[in-house]
């Protein structure tokens, strides 16, 4: 009873459909992969970049923010919002700090007058005015 016929697992079981999905996928990976190394090194390195050094509260009614910022063009004029909070984290006092053009990396001192009595201050943002 042995039949002459090769043995085939194609005719028996039939062909497995080639993966259509490789091509596409690799696309789609390699397009995300570069957005993503973009956005990595785009967000990394902005125009404007603020730290904040110290603060104190020197009365009831002030307190002192040190804070440095560097900027890409030194020639911008920047304006920072600066606040101050209290126990609570109430915004008790906030100004806009006006930073000339000059150094590209510089800090800056600056007393921020309160309503009560300030236990932290910040720099919310600096922007191109």
């Amino acid at each position: 009873m042995h039949s002459e016929e090769q043995f085939s697992y194609n005719d028996r079981y039939g062909l497995r459909p080639a993966n259509r999905w490789v091509a596409p996928a690799v696309v789609i990976a390699s397009v995300g992969i570069s957005w993503l190394v973009w956005a990595g090194l785009h967000h990394s390195n902005p125009a404007i970049r603020t730290s904040l050094i110290s603060f104190t509260a020197t009365t009831d009614r002030e307190i002192s923010l040190r804070y440095e910022v560097v900027r890409k063009d030194k020639n911008q004029v920047l304006t920072c919002t600066l606040v101050a909070r209290d126990y609570d984290k109430n915004v008790v006092g906030q100004i806009e700090d006006e930073i000339a053009p000059g150094l590209a990396s510089l800090e800056q001192t600056t007393t921020i007058p309160t309503r009560s009595q300030a236990v932290n201050a910040d720099v919310v943002a600096c922007r191109i005015k």
